[in-house]
């Protein structure tokens, strides 16, 4: 976030390039890219894209930027990238709201010239743009949900998928306690942990491994998406217990390959979640959580709620199935074109301007 601006402005200056739009993702610092840019950009328009913000990102009490007292600053990047930008896009509601509750609080802080009005400036150029997933690979078919038997594994027992990162904002203590308990309660079930971890790999995992280690079918990272698919079409279960999420890709995934969900009501997850089953599939603190988890397995082969899960299930796909790429990407095509005709009647207006 401090350097790629100077990097990408090169590469960009290097490609002697005139785009129709410049779509920025949120680790560019714009502003900056901009102003090493200008004898280029400055006929074109450029929006930023929000898959995540730095006021709502969460932080841990070891991470070295807050121990150096630094943390704010890449917030402000965010900030004045969104300001410079001609249209600002975020994949959620969610995103959309932390970041302008964040960039208000944070100018309160200045001790003067703190703008207070740019927040209302920049709430008119903010909105909405939902995240295109790539289903091609995950071959969606109702009537094979749940074919459990391919790995060995009573199609009575459910499966459950952890499909995360191996991270702390995913919550994985109150995951693996929950089924800790529910194991020493005798319940049988099948764990595949799926995920990627970019340090070192945590305590709960390592105790999962010790605890569990019978009943885990797969664990670590899959770097083939195909494989990834097939490991998600096996599972029936997705207990969901992320304190972070600014959109959910894994968990749209994992709903879309017929797993039943059990999710918190916090971050994004109630705005992609169909809101007819809100009441039944989120949950709002921890034991909560493992209330719901143990009473679906209690109910896991009655008959009746056999049927209302899968009818539950069927309707969530149909709504996941808005984010993918084939119905997404007419939409973006849409939104982009509308920001460059309106960057065009703009800047013909202050060319014509007397």
């Amino acid at each position: 976030m401090h350097g790629g601006a100077i990097t990408l402005a090169e590469q960009f200056r290097a490609r002697n390039t005139m785009p129709d739009l410049i779509i920025a993702s949120s680790m560019l610092d714009l502003s900056s890219f901009l102003a090493l840019t200008r004898n280029i950009t400055r006929d074109i328009p450029a929006v930023m894209y929000f898959h995540e913000n730095q006021f709502a990102y969460p932080w841990q009490e070891t991470d070295r930027d807050i121990l150096k007292g630094r943390d704010m600053h890449y917030c402000f990047i965010n900030f004045v990238s969104a300001l410079a930008a001609d249209h600002v896009f975020f994949n959620s509601r969610y995103n959309m709201l932390t970041f302008l509750q964040g960039a208000k609080k944070m100018l309160r802080h200045f001790p003067d010239f703190n703008q207070p009005d740019s927040i209302e400036t920049l709430k008119q150029k903010c909105s909405c743009l939902h995240l295109g997933i790539d289903f091609s690979n995950f071959h969606f078919q109702p009537s094979t949900q749940g074919s459990a038997d391919c790995i060995h594994s009573p199609a009575h027992i459910p499966i459950i998928i952890w499909n995360h990162r191996w991270e702390h904002d995913k919550n994985p203590e109150a995951f693996f306690n929950a089924l800790f308990r529910l194991d020493e309660e005798g319940f049988a079930f099948r764990l595949i942990l799926l995920g990627e971890n970019f340090r070192q790999r945590p305590r709960e995992f390592i105790k999962a491994e010790e605890k569990l280690g019978g009943k885990i079918l797969h664990s670590g990272f899959v770097k083939d998406r195909r494989e990834y698919a097939r490991w998600l079409n096996y599972g029936t279960l997705l207990p969901v217990t992320s304190r972070h999420d600014f959109f959910g890709v894994s968990v749209c995934e994992a709903v879309y390959c017929g797993c039943f969900p059990i999710m918190p009501d916090r971050v994004a997850y109630p705005e992609i979640i169909n809101p007819l089953f809100h009441k039944d599939i989120l949950y709002k603190d921890d034991e909560e959580f493992y209330k719901r988890l143990r009473e679906e397995m209690l109910l896991w082969n009655d008959r009746d709620r056999r049927r209302y899960r899968q009818e539950v299930i069927e309707k969530l796909q149909a709504h996941i199935s808005k984010f993918s790429w084939d119905k997404a990407a007419p939409e973006y095509d849409a939104t982009f074109r509308k920001v460059i005709r309106k960057f065009k009647r703009e800047k013909q207006g202050i060319y014509t301007a007397p």
